[in-house]
Order: C-alpha cells, then structure tokens, then sequence
C-alpha cells in the first residue's frame, strides 16, 4: 500500500511482516539536497531543559528557579540550534511571534498567585493543521494554503490558551496529513521541506505528526499536540521513542482543524512520558458545539487523567496479544519478547489473539470512506477559510498551475481521486462506512469479551525508513494502528526500546472512553522498562 503512511502500516489489506530494513541512506536537507555525512555533536547534554517534564518545569518555577519567559527563551534558542542550524532537523514550521508575550502574561499571574494549572507558562508546539487566529499560518503544509490565517482559534487550541500553555509555534507535517499522493514521503511538504528523524538524520520521523514527533524527541519543547486519522500520532511517536495518545474520536473537538475523515481524525498529545501525555490530554478535553462527536463524551470524559497512573496498573491485567505480530525480524521479535516479560513480570496475563485476520476484509473499505469524508471535509473547511483556496478543485488547480514549487517530487493523485466522488449520501459511501467503523468496532469488542481482555497490545509500527523523495515511502514491518483507527477507540504507544539506533513503541488500545484504563497499563510498563533513550542526532546508520 503506498498511499499514505498510515494506509501501509494501519492498514489491514495486504498485511504483510517484514524484515527491519538497515539499509544506508543519506539525508536531504529541507529542500530535498543531500547533507554531508559527517559526524554531528548534539551537544545535547548541555542542554539545561533536556527531557524536562510538565511536573518537573512547574517545581521549578514555583521555586523561581526558572520563569515561564526564560523556558521559551531557552526552548526558541534551542529550535534555532537543532531545527534551523546543526542537524537542522526541521521540524518546526513557523514560531509564534507573540510567544514571549504570552509567556510574559503567565508569569505575571503567577506573581499575583494565580495558576491556571499544570500547563501554566508550558511550552507547546502544535502541529500546522491546527488553526490559530494569530500571526501564524494554518496550512497543512500546502502551499497552496499560504495565505491562509485563520479568522479564530481552534477548539483545542482556546483549551490550550486557557490553559496557560505558552503556544512556541507550530510543526511541519506531510503534506495534507499525507493525503495527497500514493507514493508519497512521510514528514514533507511543499511550504515546509523535509524533517528529519533526530535519532538518526537520513531517516524519516514517520507521518503526518513528523514535526510534533522530531520535535518533542529533540526536546524543542516540552509537549506537543498531533492529529491522526490512521497512525499520524502513534507512528510518528513510536518512530522516535516518544508516548503518543490517540483519544476515543469525540474526546477532543476537532473544529478548526484541517480534517481527513469526520469518522476517525482526532488530535492528541504527543509526549515524553506517560504522565505528560495523560496531563495533558484531560486539559483538552470538552464539549465542543461546532463537533458532535464531542457530546458522547459529556459524561466519560475525564479533566485529570493523571489520576490513572498507577506503577502497579498491570497486576491482574488481562491483554491480548496479536498473534502475527509474534513472529518478524529478529530486532522487533526480541524487543517485543523482552516487553512481554515485563508485562508478566508485573502482574499481567498475555492471551494470544487473531484480531488482523478477522479485520482483514473490513479494512479495504477504509480508503473508500477516507476520500468521501476528506473531499467533504476540506471543501467545509476551505468554505469559510481566510484563503483564496474555497474547493478542492481549487487546491488541485493550484498545484497543477505552481507543480515545480507545489509537486516537485510525487503528485496528487489522491486529492483528484477524492475530487471525483460524490457526496456522503452516496451508496458506496455509506456501505464502506458501515462496515468499517461499526464493522471494527464488533470485531474488537467481540475479541475483549471473549477473551476477558483488559486491552490489545502488539509493536506499534517498525523502525524508521529512509527518507526518499524519489521512490516515496516504502514498509517498515508490522503496523499496529488501523483497528484502533478505524473504530475511533483510544491507543497509546510507548516507548520499548531501539532497534539499530531506532526507536519502536509498544502499542495498548481498548474500546471506547477507555484512556484511563489504557494510560494505566502504559505507564506501568513505562515505569517498568524505562525505554525511552534521548535522540544522538547520528548521521546515519553507521555513524
């Protein structure tokens, strides 16, 4: 499957495990030329805010041993050294002018003894999906979008503000959340470049969230918020040895953000730790007016998840491991063996189940409703955007006019197979949506009660690939998010080790409203195995 990066890895047609690929690449700059293979210092133990977490910065400041301006002081200069200078990784788009400012206002309020809460004076990067109504652009990389300023925040984003989170900027992404071409590459966009991978350089930080991903392993910032349709956030997560949380679809409202498909897109936190994330996502958290799929969570939605943490979250614990994800390369099956010994260890039973090969007629249908929603979605959204763009057609029609700058490497041939198809009334439509979403949602609930599950677990994704603008993005192995996509059920990945250098999560998912219980088991292994390992910034493999 080569039309996105989640299509070939959470997709359940043509699943297929493969080798780890360790070939030798070099890394292109953000304007797709090769860099120079020559050793790169990090420096990055030098840097005094290095995997600083949520919990942590706060001591510090109600210490006044920091202030939230010197953090974004700290966090601006640090961008300019690792994303724009050094190994020039990339990954943040656009910087937030009014940055200081806002960390300025959070510090005068702490002065005056009010905290608005965990986030207060905290540096965030979101990914460029996501609208602003600021000084900064909202395009999903698409050139085509570069006049684009939003008239008003996104939903999330006033959360965030309300917050007290000190908004940095915003992050590169592939392009249209990588719906725009079937053989494109993951982490590059016609207004952004390409991003790099900080573990190692000439590697992909995987898609779309590859900004968000790069980013946050590189500790360009303290947290981030991703979006996924199909693997977005908990591959790029899982790429670079970060926890990614992707909610129940409805937990945080998605108005206001650049959609992909009304049934599975979802934002989510994208973070060093367990706890982070879990902070974090209950800060988003809320009912939404302007998105419906909110309201089922008027009642389950939680505001502190951090209440769930719980080192000994295993014990007793049910979990039902996919049964073809036991047997792949060498790297990924001893890591994953090691991780389920860590699981037995602290208390937890491990079932062997068949969810893929009861899902695998289910998730052809996937495609076909991704084309409707996102042809109906996008034309919502550009309806009302500060842009000239107002269609789809109007975004394919500028491609074709500016393809040297808008198409200089692979085309559009998903954006025009979307244009093609006709409302959400349609048959075909309606039938693929059907199957696919209640569909999964039968086939994993179905597999839960059966087997007296607690969740799902299995490797989230393989390792990072080659970046490659020429061939596009090929299989990394074993893929892990479609069922949890395609329900709209919550998943989480974290951090289970390196294999060659590269970072690849273990991924636990359940049915829906089930964060808590999801965060409990992932921080338990968290706390257990203490896999997360800092970025080097190598070259390439054999650096």
């Amino acid at each position: 499957m080569h039309r996105r990066n989640f299509l070939k890895t959470g997709s359940l047609a043509g699943l297929t495990i493969s080798t780890l690929v360790a070939t030798s690449c070099s890394a292109p700059s953000a304007d797709g030329k090769k860099t120079d293979s020559t050793a790169t210092d990090s420096k990055d133990d030098l840097f005094e805010l290095s995997e600083a977490t949520i919990t942590g910065l706060q001591e510090k400041m109600k210490s006044k041993q920091y202030t939230s301006r010197l953090l974004t002081e700290l966090y601006l200069k640090r961008i300019d050294e690792i994303d724009k200078n050094g190994p020039k990784l990339n990954s943040v788009i656009e910087l937030n002018k009014d940055a200081l400012n806002m960390a300025d206002a959070m510090d005068k309020e702490r002065e005056k003894g009010k905290i608005r809460g965990p986030l207060h004076g905290i540096p965030v990067l979101i990914k460029d999906n996501i609208n602003t109504g600021d000084n900064m652009h909202t395009t999903a990389g698409a050139s085509a979008l570069g006049d684009n300023f939003a008239k008003q925040d996104a939903f999330i984003v006033h959360k965030l503000r309300e917050a007290g989170a000190v908004l940095l900027g915003k992050t590169n992404l592939s392009e249209w959340a990588n719906f725009r071409s079937n053989h494109s590459t993951s982490a590059w966009s016609s207004r952004g470049g390409q991003t790099k991978c900080p573990y190692i350089l000439d590697r992909n930080p995987s898609g779309s969230s590859a900004g968000s991903g790069s980013a946050v392993a590189a500790n360009l910032c303290t947290i981030a918020i991703g979006t996924e349709t199909d693997g977005s956030i908990v591959s790029p997560s899982s790429v670079n040895g970060l926890v990614g949380i992707k909610p129940t679809v409805g937990l945080w409202s998605r108005s206001g953000i650049i959609p992909i498909s009304k049934t599975q897109d979802t934002a989510g936190p994208m973070a060093r730790t367990v706890k982070d994330a879990a902070i974090f996502l209950g800060a988003l958290a809320g009912v939404d007016p302007q998105d419906s799929f909110t309201l089922a969570g008027k009642d389950k939605a939680e505001t502190d998840y951090a209440k769930f943490l719980d080192a000994n979250g295993l014990q007793g614990k049910r979990l039902g491991i996919e049964k073809s994800a036991l047997v792949g390369s060498p790297a990924m099956e001893a890591l994953l063996q090691d991780a389920i010994k860590v699981l037995k260890a602290k208390g937890a039973t491990i079932v062997e189940i068949e969810l893929y090969k009861q899902l695998k007629d289910i998730g052809k249908n996937e495609f076909t409703v991704l084309v409707y929603e996102f042809k109906d979605g996008v034309n919502q959204y550009l309806s009302n955007a500060n842009s000239k763009m107002k269609t789809l057609a109007d975004v394919i029609a500028f491609n074709k006019q500016n393809e040297a700058k808008a198409m200089p490497f692979f085309k559009q041939e998903t954006l025009e197979y979307a244009q093609t198809k006709g409302d959400l009334n349609s048959k075909e439509y309606l039938d693929a949506v059907k199957q696919t979403n209640a569909g999964t949602r039968q086939v994993i609930d179905k597999i839960l009660t059966d087997n007296k599950l607690d969740a799902i677990i299995g490797p989230t994704n393989g390792p990072a690939v080659c970046i490659d603008l020429v061939n596009g993005d090929y299989d990394n192995g074993f893929g892990f998010s479609g069922p949890a996509a395609m329900a709209g059920y919550p998943h989480i990945t974290v951090p289970m080790g390196l294999a060659h250098g590269l970072p690849i999560g273990l991924s636990f998912f359940s049915t829906a409203w089930q964060e808590g219980e999801i965060i409990k088991l992932g921080y338990a292994y968290e706390q257990a195995s203490k896999k997360r390992i800092k970025p080097l910034f190598k070259v390439d493999l054999f650096s």
